[in-house]
């Protein structure tokens, strides 16, 4: 990767790669096809599906992204979701409540008391192989390591996964979202100190899908925090989600 992208990330992101919520059904198709490429056919985390298309109960209640390739031909790369808690049975648990319920520090935060229209959970990052640093890791939650960045002599940084997360984190302020969840591995916390952006563990660890930590973030914090690097990367997914939903609107006024 070329120094100028190193430090222009929002130019060096723009020059690779497009982000996109997944607002049709061929973009939530290609979100899916790209978990059970991942999840299923790779990493066996859940089981092989006749259509070859990852789903769950979640799917429905959540806003989905998708990183593609900027270039000819439009390749996909990966994606995330953000699952939104559910308006109709405010008390059906997002993932991560099931999942921690026994190891959840609610003396540091109690998610069943905080207003359920303003929290979400991030979950579902998938990145196909072709894009992975180290072909057959469980990239799940945080395809992120400390080689990622590189060095001051050969830099780098990781676009994939930080872009997938500052999506999500784009798409999690639009729905007005306050406090982000992630069950993710025990590392996230000191990466994401790197780029400014607190991530903070609040209960102890759970086994799935190898040892993860159950953390929360502060949507608006991360976007005033954020570190100068990053902010021109950030600036570029927010634009994109944008110019998106309001594609989107337009279509259907003129409808």
């Amino acid at each position: 990767m070329l120094l100028f992208d190193r430090f222009n990330l929002g130019h060096g992101f723009r020059k690779y790669f497009e982000i996109h919520p997944a607002t049709d059904d061929a973009l939530r198709d290609s979100v899916y096809r790209i978990r059970h490429e991942v999840y299923c056919e790779e990493l066996g985390f859940e089981p092989v599906r006749p259509d070859r298309r990852e789903t769950d109960e979640y799917d429905a209640h959540s806003m989905h992204c998708l990183l593609r390739t900027s270039s000819e031909p439009i390749r996909p790369v990966g994606c995330t979701r953000v699952v939104l808690t559910r308006a109709e049975e405010p008390d059906y648990p997002l993932p991560f409540e099931r999942t921690c319920a026994a190891t959840l520090d609610r003396s540091i935060v109690d998610p069943s008391r905080l207003p359920r229209d303003r929290i979400a959970e991030v979950s579902r990052l998938a990145v196909r192989s072709t894009y992975r640093r180290r072909r057959g890791e469980s990239l799940a939650d945080a395809p992120i390591h400390d080689e990622d960045f590189g060095t001051t002599v050969h830099p780098r940084f990781p676009y994939i996964p930080i872009g997938l997360y500052l999506g999500a984190i784009a798409l999690a302020e639009r729905a007005g979202i306050e406090t982000l969840f992630i069950l993710t591995e025990p590392r996230l916390a000191s990466h994401f100190a790197k780029l400014g952006v607190d991530v903070r563990q609040i209960g102890g660890p759970v086994e799935h899908r190898g040892t993860r930590i159950p953390s929360m973030m502060d949507v608006q914090g991360i976007i005033k925090d954020m570190r100068f690097l990053l902010k021109p990367m950030w600036r570029t997914i927010r634009e994109e989600i944008g110019a998106a939903y309001e594609q989107v609107a337009h279509a259907g006024r003129t409808v």
